[in-house]
């Protein structure tokens, strides 16, 4: 292990720092408040006061948004969050979906949609437009009928093979699951060292 300077700044050392002189009025008033709410924690909170400049100040030549979230975060997506590849990460994914809004909307739909293979649910989303209501009860109306005629096809279909087949694509699925599951865990772990 690397053995550490007695200058370099750890994390849990205090640091104390003197008030300039020609700070404002509003802003001792402020701090003053501060101290008289936070008590204990003052410190802590102008702990996050300084990080949260220092880090503005290094990302401002950076472009950066804000995007609200569909629910909130636990801890550990948070902490996740916090590590540098997974903000590269997302940024590149993010940078690439605001580069090309037809080609992230297509995939949207494609991991929406039922189909199985993905160049089938982006070939879906390109060749048919979009349906009004009305249309679509058109069509649901004149499908109707093929759909009795289906019925005597179903009869005669040999429904044990169908049992077998989905029962060897539900393993070989878990199998394949199981193991992106532990390659993204190895990830996450490197990450959080």
């Amino acid at each position: 292990m690397k053995k550490p300077n007695s200058s370099e700044i750890q994390r849990g050392q205090a640091i104390t720092f003197r008030i300039p002189s020609d700070v404002p009025d509003h802003i001792l008033r402020q701090l003053q408040k501060l101290k008289e709410k936070e008590k204990r924690n003052f410190s802590s909170k102008v702990a996050e006061y300084v990080l949260d400049g220092v880090g503005n100040e290094s990302v401002q030549d950076r472009e950066m948004i804000s995007i609200p979230l569909p629910q909130k975060l636990n801890k550990s997506q948070r902490d996740w969050l916090k590590h540098a590849h997974s903000e590269a990460m997302l940024g590149s994914i993010l940078f690439q979906l605001l580069s090309d809004p037809l080609r992230a909307t297509s995939l949207l739909a494609s991991l929406n949609s039922s189909a199985l293979e993905i160049d089938e649910a982006l070939y879906l989303q390109d060749h048919f437009p979009s349906v009004s209501p009305s249309e679509a009860e058109k069509e649901t109306v004149a499908q109707k009928p093929q759909k009795n005629n289906n019925d005597q096809d179903l009869d005669d279909f040999d429904w044990s093979s169908l049992n077998q087949d989905s029962s060897g694509k539900l393993e070989e699925e878990q199998e394949q699951e199981e193991s992106l599951d532990d390659l993204l865990g190895d990830f996450l772990a490197q990450m959080n060292k």
